[in-house]
């Protein structure tokens, strides 16, 4: 009796796996050409508010294409996550060994590394959080993007998805918060600011930058000039 139960569990375990492989497949080739209407952490973000009573919490997003979205910006996300963007395959080796062994030295202070083409895939298909389960779903569905989508398009994806502020979601949303203007017309110093918030956009705030945040800043700033500037996008067909 317990033997057929756990054959019964397996192939349950089995068939959710399937249509989730279907579902995450059929979301790849759709938003491959397609708008993203919204993301797995938008969905989570809106039903988290719900839960503890926001119910004036909106996740707000507009989808712009990327001719339609400052190239600075594109640049300044490349330098301040991902440097590499233009060339790897999804993954940052190099920096993933890094990632590891500096973990294993200070437990208590996890560095990630994360590409842009992996926020990507989490930011739209899964859920926050650390877990080996995630990131094992996080590494194949990066695969499948880096398969099927041009890197224009996981940057044009990723710019409409990132969290830049409390329920501010997308570069479009963000610019016109911040500085009442199109993500079109931003400034690379504009872009920069908006870049240095990304790694915890609730915390670091665009309209309130603190220190840090301006010397983030300024250290992508640099990195954007170091990278040749916005001759560094269309040289690499980003935009």
């Amino acid at each position: 009796m317990a033997l057929r139960s756990i054959a019964r569990l397996k192939r349950l375990a089995w068939r959710l796996l399937l249509m989730l492989a279907l579902f995450w497949g059929g979301g790849i080739a759709m938003f491959s050409i397609l708008p993203v209407p919204f993301s797995a952490v938008m969905i989570e973000r809106q039903v988290g508010a719900w839960l503890t009573g926001d119910f004036g919490y909106v996740a707000h997003s507009d989808w712009v294409n990327m001719d339609e979205i400052s190239p600075w910006m594109g640049l300044a996300v490349i330098a301040a996550e991902d440097q590499k963007f233009p060339d790897h395959w999804g993954f940052d080796v190099s920096a993933i060994e890094k990632a590891l062994a500096h973990n294993e030295r200070n437990e208590n202070r996890i560095r990630g590394a994360s590409t842009l083409s992996q926020q990507t895939a989490k930011n739209l298909f899964l859920w926050d959080g650390r877990s080996w389960v995630r990131k094992g779903l996080e590494a194949g569905l990066t695969l499948g993007m880096e398969t099927v989508w041009s890197k224009k398009r996981i940057l044009t994806v990723y710019l409409n998805i990132a969290e830049f502020g409390d329920g501010i979601f997308g570069v479009e949303a963000a610019s016109q918060r911040y500085f009442h203007k199109p993500a079109s017309k931003l400034t690379m110093a504009e872009a920069a600011l908006l870049a240095a918030v990304l790694p915890n956009p609730i915390r670091f705030k665009a309209n309130a930058p603190s220190g840090y945040v301006r010397s983030r800043q300024a250290w992508i700033l640099r990195q954007m000039r170091q990278l040749g500037g916005e001759g560094f996008m269309r040289d690499n067909k980003l935009y």
